[in-house]
This record gives C-alpha cells, structure tokens and sequence, in this order.
C-alpha cells in the first residue's frame, strides 16, 4: 500500500514539475517590452521569476525524495516488483538427433553420386 501511493505521489510530482518548468516565461521575453511592448506586470516587477523559480525548486527535490524512496523499497525483498517468482523452471528443448544416413556402396565416395540419386543404386 506504501508503495502505491508513493508511485502515486511520484507520478504526480512528475506532471507538475513539467507543468511548472513549461510555465515559466524565457529569458529572452523582457526583450519586447524593451522596444515599445506592453510588459507583463501581472504578479508584479520580479515576482514571477523569483516565484516560478522557488516552486520549480520545490517539485525537484520532492521528485528527487520520491525517486530516491522507490528506489530504495524496490531495491528490499518485501516490495519486490519481480514478474515471476523466484524458483521457475523454464523447459529446455532438447536437440534432435541427425538423421540417419545410409552407408555408401563398397569403392563409391559422395563424389561419385550424381546428384538426386541414393547411394548403391544402378542406373
């Protein structure tokens, strides 16, 4: 059950860091306001940076303290995340045997065969 919620809270964190991170506004975005354009001044003159930057700071190290825990829990013996249990037998196919080749005539080699035609037989 821990665990679970842990996954939970992880996952959770992970979707608002990214949301976090795609909030914040460039470094290049004050550049506009420089040539005639209307300034954001919404949370005030520096307010949003100072305050994007200490939330993004917070859902990292949430992040990091979730990653690091499940990290160590699946790393025990009681929260093992194993598919399988541990004593499987998994059937090995034995290799078949060759076929059985029958003998060459007496004097006759493999090269003396013509293609096609079993060993011994005349023409």
């Amino acid at each position: 059950m821990t665990l679970l919620l842990l996954k939970i809270l992880h996952i959770s964190v992970a979707i608002f860091l990214i949301l976090v991170v795609l909030l914040q506004t460039g470094k290049g975005a004050e550049m506009g306001a420089a040539f005639g354009g209307a300034s954001q001044t919404v949370f005030g003159g520096g307010g949003p940076a100072g305050f994007m930057a200490k939330l993004t700071t917070a859902a990292a190290v949430l992040f990091m303290l979730t990653s690091l825990s499940l990290a160590y829990l699946s790393s025990t013996s009681r929260f093992s995340g194993a598919v399988l249990p541990e004593e499987v037998s998994i059937p090995v196919e034995q290799p078949q045997q060759p076929a059985q080749v029958p003998p060459l005539s007496e004097g006759a080699t493999d090269l003396d065969q013509p293609a096609g035609s079993e060993a011994g037989t005349t023409r």
